[in-house]
């Protein structure tokens, strides 16, 4: 396989004989990568975060020809497929091959040059096996009509599954195995990405890869869409394919991160669907004083200042004021917790005992305590820049995720009342989250995926869910789009606590699992009524 290293120009790879309607476009960074079937087939969208990341170094070239090579003769099984869309290799290899691709977030710790490599090699390696694509496509322009032919034909009713590609960066000495290894451990794929979000983009691509192999006949469009950026933001984000790219993912529906399959015992308890999200924002707080000499302590000391706003920062509660999903959330979830703990989420709607209830609720979950208010969290602090020298200036930044419809302006004048320093200043960092409205939990996907749930886990319910956590689908709302979180792949509290941190790992056979579900959410949606 072999890109163009000495200019990226627009490619259409189209291969006739075995997927007659598809068309692959590479346009120029940071224009999405489509996949098109219409109507009866599905659409894929790519984003190319940077030009550099299609000059690929020969021993990359040569790695990525092999495992196109080895995902083909994995996946050539479409009788297998029809009978069982979740096939083991399709799941396993798919999953393991960008595992091992270090798309990180860019950060000052992860410069793009060394950490974002190749958000786009990652989905090509995969597309190129499962798709049957041919290892040396032959590329040509792509003129202005084969652009026009990718509009959609019926936006009003499109599905979208999207997932993005990148993710948080990773301390490889904290780690039993290598981050991105793809280790395969009693039973775990261990990974950076192997939940957040590597497992849905290799789920999303197999729904439509058994739904094109199985001859699905779809009522409506299916289009699978990688996104980049999403951990940090930046040219390849959702954002950015929304603003200049709209019209070829416009849609109604969509999926995405977000959502949760709590595994209790050894078996599903619920379904949580993401139907809406709390805003993240950042909050840098700093205290100044006079610099000096280390040996003569002084109390107007910015580093003394700051630590001080922060310990108060870091132990303040904002008052709990749960919003109608929550609610509706805890309401549900009563039904299936022990009983002494689901006696406090039904005491939420009694007002006489709502304080005590939100009080053993919080202690009881740091999510649920989450969900139920603003939340706060130091993340970084900066000070100084020699050990005897006092600096004139010390920074922190506050983490904070605010229940949607709320005011980051209010909140910040309360920090300056918390605090009561005059030393201590209080300033909004850019690039905040987008304040997005809920989706309906009465609309028609939301009933098909309420309904499949305790059809493929037996005895789960399914209920809404308010995130804590930003995911893309807050943009797609603010485009009217009806769109929900569903992680579909069982997991425990304590791997699910793994997300963003050490060790981070799917259990293979909630891999399989969320599939399948994911699998007849999608098919049962899309199919004609």
């Amino acid at each position: 396989m072999v890109f163009p290293v000495s200019s990226v120009i627009p490619v259409v790879k189209i291969l006739e004989r075995q997927l007659p309607s598809l068309r692959h476009e590479i346009f120029a960074p940071p224009t999405p990568v489509p996949f098109f079937f219409n109507q009866f087939e599905a659409r894929f969208l790519i984003n190319c975060p940077s030009r550099r990341q299609l000059a690929l170094r020969p021993e990359r070239q040569r790695a990525i020809a092999s495992v196109a090579r080895k995902a083909d003769a994995f996946l050539d099984q479409p009788a297998q497929l029809k009978v069982q869309p979740c096939q083991q290799p399709l799941q396993v290899q798919v999953h393991r091959d960008p595992v091992r691709v270090q798309c990180i977030e860019q950060s000052a710790h992860h410069p793009p040059e060394a950490a974002r490599q190749s958000p786009l090699r990652q989905v090509f390696e995969l597309v190129q096996g499962v798709a049957h694509l041919p290892t040396s496509p032959r590329i040509i322009g792509v003129a202005q009509e084969a652009q026009q032919a990718l509009l959609i034909q019926d936006a009003a009713n499109a599905l979208l599954l999207v997932a993005h590609q990148d993710t948080v960066g990773v301390d490889p000495t904290k780690w039993s195995v290598d981050p991105f290894g793809a280790v395969i451990h009693e039973g775990y794929l261990y990974g950076r990405g192997s939940i957040d979000d590597k497992a849905m983009l290799a789920a999303n691509l197999a729904i439509v890869v058994a739904l094109k192999r199985t001859g699905a006949r779809l009522g409506r469009d299916v289009i699978f869409l990688a996104t980049a950026d999403e951990e940090q933001g930046g040219s390849a984000s959702i954002k950015v394919v929304i603003e200049k790219y709209w019209d070829k993912i416009a849609c109604a529906y969509a999926l995405n991160e977000g959502g949760r399959v709590v595994l209790k015992g050894g078996k599903v308890q619920y379904v949580g669907i993401q139907a809406s999200e709390k805003v993240s924002y950042n909050v840098i707080v700093t205290a100044t004083g006079p610099s000096g000499h280390g040996s003569m302590p002084r109390p107007d000391n910015a580093v003394v200042h700051l630590a001080a706003a922060i310990a108060k920062l870091g132990t303040y509660q904002v008052p709990a004021e749960p919003n109608t999903i929550t609610r509706r959330y805890f309401e549900q979830l009563a039904k299936v917790e022990e009983d002494d703990t689901a006696k406090w989420m039904r005491a939420l709607e009694q007002p006489e005992r709502a304080d005590l209830a939100v009080k053993h609720l919080s202690e009881a979950s740091p999510m649920w305590n989450s969900m139920l208010r603003d939340s706060i969290t130091p993340t970084i602090i900066n000070a100084g820049f020699r050990n005897n020298v006092i600096p004139s200036e010390a920074t922190a930044n506050l983490n904070v995720r605010m229940l949607p419809g709320h005011s980051i302006d209010e909140l910040i004048g309360q920090f300056g009342k918390v605090v009561g320093d005059p030393q201590v200043r209080f300033k909004l960092a850019p690039d905040p989250g987008e304040n997005a409205p809920p989706s309906d939990i009465t609309s028609p996907l939301y009933k098909t995926i309420e309904r499949i749930a305790p059809q493929d886990f037996s005895g789960a319910i399914a209920l809404p869910f308010l995130s804590t956590g930003a995911t893309d689908s807050s943009s797609l709302r603010l485009h009217k789009v009806q769109a929900y979180g569903l992680d579909p792949f069982p997991l425990t509290e304590g791997d699910d606590a793994r997300m963003h941190g050490d060790d981070e790992r799917i259990p293979i056979e909630s891999f399989r699992k969320g599939v399948a579900f994911l699998y007849h959410v999608v098919s049962d949606f899309a199919s004609p009524k």
